[in-house]
């Protein structure tokens, strides 16, 4: 049903709180350093709450949609693989550390700190075109959602001219986000996403609630259990008929993890505004206490959307969604489908909802899309300026100047998102049309950032080699993922057979020999997912990175200039005599904690902490797939049960623990904020803090 008036009310006020708050905060913008970093003012509970909000984007939420129902929990099972990884990689503050150590405001900045300036422009640009072009989709996806989560006409007309809803939507969702980062940057950003994080705890609760109200447990049963064999909701032992969505592509998302660490440029604004390396690094272990109650959410929303749609209890009900859905037509049919399923879940929760609680979901919707479109607005506008253009220029521009230019990058991204969201038919599902399109930049920047930070003999031609090869590779694989269909296949099929023929009998024998890869031709999608061309492209950028460094490299470099240690720090931290002494039984275990000398003893209590969740639900994990494994597999019925109270259960109380937590953190952080931004008065040197890399002794 249409939206009430209840529900438009209930997504225009809390809007327009949000956006009052941040407009407060506009005014303190007056520098470079202000509208790139926040000033790095930004305490570890707002780091934490907003970029958490940005990096779960209403699109992202849409594809883990897409991938939940159709692989329920069973894939996600084997994730608990990468759960030992994601610790060490936080509590020790892997990349992040040292990253924000070296002060720069973009990725590509550290490049030319490491490498050189030509590869900072020519990664700026790689960045930038990458990032534009996944970006791109993201106002179509905000568009198409509220087009028919709310029910609204296809076109409308105003003063006699027929108007696009679809493009409308479009063009005043990215206004709203244009007036946000255009104000203040990334302070106004960074406040909007973390008090509409803080809003979507609470309304997470309350849409779990409205789905365990609705739906007992009986029918989640009776429909998870119906499912065919090799298509498990629940069994992670019983998904071998999944071929998108696998074991192997799990397994690709952990190497991701690990090798991709703060790669990605969408957030780029958030990896440098800590207050300190330490809050930075602080920033992210609170992170994982931040996602886990989102997930569960998530996964019940969807199962809630999957019971009502295929249980007998719910079928009249489900005629009514399919019938709405079947008015949504595209120039293919594959683009259809696409769409269709990707409505499928917001079409039957705004059927399952009351008055309310519709226009409750419908604001975290809107909040999420704003969170992630401002971020990434102000990130690739930011990238542009500062990693394209202005590295060309001799001489600086004034501040008014610098940020003229910023705000003008960030409008024109906007402007060819919208175009390109308007324009391109989506052929793909979301996450793997991520993978894809990141492919191009991330292929070969996982090599140069981890070896340019950690890898004294990294050198600019192993870079460049990494990087180039990563481009090629990944661009190479996004032409065969949109063209396959039309003309690549049908072409091959016509003037090679024989070679096409021999293509798909060596595919499916890998996939014989491999069978997580699950890899068979056809007509009408190329074979190996984007994904799965990630992970190629980026062991092959690994290698060429240490073998062409290694025949290049003259003499190691110098860490601690770049890092700003001993005698070139800049942060001015406490002397290390002036810091609490440890005990020496506590120094044989603190490295495992990623723990150092700037540790409070609260600190330490968080790390430890975060040490024992996350053990526990390794051991879950280990417990569960070591059974399975090696003694006896449990029923479809057994791992139900499972899901009911280890994944639901545990999830909800862990929820109800960090919804009162990060609310209270993050409004504290808020207040500190706002009292810094009042006293504080602009830093000697402020206005020559504009991403620019000075030459010794300048």
């Amino acid at each position: 049903m249409p939206m009430h008036f209840v529900d438009w009310l209930l997504v225009a006020l809390p809007l327009l709180v949000i956006l009052g708050v941040g407009f407060r905060a506009r005014s303190y913008i007056k520098s470079v350093s202000g509208f790139l970093s926040a000033g790095r003012c930004a305490g570890r509970y707002l780091l934490s709450v907003a970029d958490g909000s940005a990096g779960l984007g209403l699109i992202t939420m849409v594809g883990m949609f897409e991938m939940y129902y159709r692989t329920g929990n069973s894939i996600g099972f084997w994730s608990g693989i990468g759960i030992l990884v994601g610790l060490v990689m936080t509590m020790t503050g892997f990349v992040t550390y040292r990253y924000r150590e070296t002060r720069a405001m973009t990725l590509a900045q550290f490049f030319e700190m490491r490498y050189s300036r030509s590869f900072r422009v020519f990664a700026g640009l790689l960045s930038f075109l990458s990032g534009i072009l996944n970006y791109a989709l993201f106002p179509a996806i905000g568009g198409r959602f509220f087009l028919y989560y709310c029910g609204f006409p296809e076109t409308f007309r105003l003063l006699g001219i027929e108007f696009s809803t679809f493009g409308t939507l479009m063009a005043l969702f990215l206004g709203v986000a244009l007036v946000i980062v255009m104000t203040g940057g990334q302070l106004t950003t960074m406040i909007t996403d973390c008090l509409q994080g803080i809003y979507s705890y609470f309304a997470y609760a309350l849409l779990v609630g409205v789905i365990l109200y609705t739906f007992s447990f009986r029918q989640f049963r009776e429909v998870m259990l119906a499912r065919p064999e090799g298509y498990s909701f629940l069994n992670p032992f019983d998904t071998g008929m999944m071929t998108d969505f696998n074991i192997f592509y799990v397994l690709i998302g952990i190497f991701y993890t690990i090798y991709c660490r703060m790669a990605w440029q969408g957030n780029q604004g958030y990896n440098s505004c800590g207050a300190s390396p330490h809050e930075q690094k602080m920033g992210g272990v609170l992170g994982v206490w931040r996602n886990g109650f989102q997930t569960v959410a998530l996964l019940l929303l969807v199962f809630g959307a999957y019971v009502y749609m295929n249980h007998a209890d719910f079928a009249s009900q489900a005629a009514a969604v399919n019938a709405e859905l079947s008015q949504i037509r595209f120039d293919s049919a594959q683009t259809t489908e696409t769409i269709r399923n990707q409505m499928t879940v917001p079409v039957a929760l705004r059927s399952i909802f009351p008055v309310g609680v519709t226009g409750v979901f419908c604001a975290l919707a809107l909040f999420l899309m704003l969170s992630t479109d401002t971020t990434y607005l102000h990130s690739w506008g930011s990238i542009l300026v500062q990693d394209v253009i202005l590295p060309f220029r001799r001489k600086p521009l004034s501040p008014g100047a610098h940020l003229a230019l910023l705000r003008i990058s960030i409008f024109a991204v906007a402007a060819f998102a919208w175009v390109f969201s308007f324009y391109f038919g989506q052929v793909t599902y979301i996450l793997m049309f991520f993978a894809v399109t990141g492919t191009i930049y991330l292929g070969g920047a996982g090599s140069a950032i981890i070896g340019g930070l950690y890898w004294k003999r990294g050198t600019a031609a192993g870079a460049w080699t990494a990087m180039v090869f990563g481009c090629i590779g990944g661009a190479g694989g996004f032409l065969l993922q949109k063209y396959w269909e039309r003309p690549i296949y049908p072409f091959l099929d016509e003037h090679v057979p024989e070679l096409l023929a021999s293509f798909g009998k060596t595919l499916e024998a890998v996939g014989r020999a491999v069978p997580i890869l699950n890899w068979k031709m056809s007509p009408t999608s190329f074979p190996i997912s984007g994904q799965e061309l990630f992970f190629f492209v980026s062991v092959l950028s690994i290698l060429l990175y240490i073998a062409v460094s290694l025949l290049t490299c003259r003499r190691p470099f110098d860490f601690d200039r770049m890092l700003h240690r001993g005698r070139y720090n800049l942060e001015h931290r406490a002397a290390q005599d002036a810091l609490p002494e440890l005990k020496p039984g506590f120094l044989r275990w603190r490295t495992l904690l990623g723990i150092t000398p700037e540790y409070t003893r609260g600190d330490r209590i968080l790390a430890c902490s975060v040490l024992i969740w996350t053990l526990l639900g390794f051991a879950e994990f280990l417990f569960a797939a070591v059974v399975n494994l090696f003694f006896t597999r449990w029923s479809n019925e057994g791992w139900f049960l499972w899901w009911q109270y280890i994944t639901v259960g545990q999830g909800l109380l862990y929820g109800v623990v960090t919804t009162v937590w990060f609310t209270w953190g993050g409004v504290r952080d808020l207040r500190r904020l706002f009292r810094h931004l009042k006293a504080q008065q602009d830093a000697p040197g402020e206005e020559q803090d504009d991403g620019r890399v000075h030459a010794p002794g300048e």
